[in-house]
């Protein structure tokens, strides 16, 4: 299947369709949403830079522990249901758990919840997909933790309150749920993955700009 047929076609595909489509060092990013192959639009240059601001921050923290986690450049990630395939922004990977990903040395694809002990997505205009189906997803593959950085304050005030602000949600995995935890500000973000972590709020939506340096 061709870029162009994919871009065409009408028929729903599996996650195995998807990934035997997907263009081999493709410089565009894609996901499939409810069987639907989706590009992934470029992001901006302050989404970039928070992306790179957390994954630098976590990867100081994994060489810093000598954790046996990785960051890595590409990863598929499977839900349970065939109809989705995603790419978080940053996915800390337990290396110790890849033995048991079958799929892993040859399609980089992930299929088990616990080979994943943080998955964050950074939040553009299209908040939804984060807030409702990666949160559900996630949640039904098992993903101990999954961050969901609005540094813009975009999402639905049911998730992020009246008045909208920057905030980030820390959803952790109790009793095959995920419980939720929010951060703004001056707030020391609490994780389980990485308990010595160190960051406030502000400083990951600032992707670690001092206060009143222009983005």
């Amino acid at each position: 299947m061709t870029q162009t047929q994919a871009q065409a076609i009408t028929k729903k595909v599996t996650f195995d369709e998807f990934a035997a489509w997907y263009p081999e060092n493709s410089v565009r990013r894609y996901e499939l949403r409810n069987g639907v192959i989706v590009e992934m639009p470029l992001g901006t240059g302050d989404h970039s830079d928070v992306t790179g601001f957390i994954s630098s921050e976590l990867n100081f923290e994994i060489r810093r522990l000598q954790l046996p986690y990785s960051i890595p450049g590409d990863c598929l990630l499977k839900p349970v249901r065939d109809e989705a395939g995603y790419q978080p922004d940053v996915i800390v990977l337990d290396r110790s758990q890849l033995a048991n990903e079958s799929r892993w040395k040859k399609e980089s694809i992930v299929t088990i919840g616990l080979s994943v002990q943080l998955a964050v997505e950074v939040v553009s205009t299209n908040w939804r997909d984060d807030y409702f189906l990666k949160a559900s997803d996630y949640e039904e593959m098992g993903i101990p933790e999954y961050w969901i950085v609005d540094y813009l304050g975009l999402g639905g005030r049911k998730f992020i309150g009246n008045p909208k602000q920057p905030t980030l949600s820390v959803c952790q995995l109790v009793d095959g749920e995920y419980q939720v935890k929010q951060f703004r500000g001056e707030d020391t973000v609490e994780s389980l993955a990485f308990p010595e972590l160190n960051l406030r709020a502000e400083q990951i939506f600032r992707a670690g700009l001092p206060p009143g340096e222009p983005n």
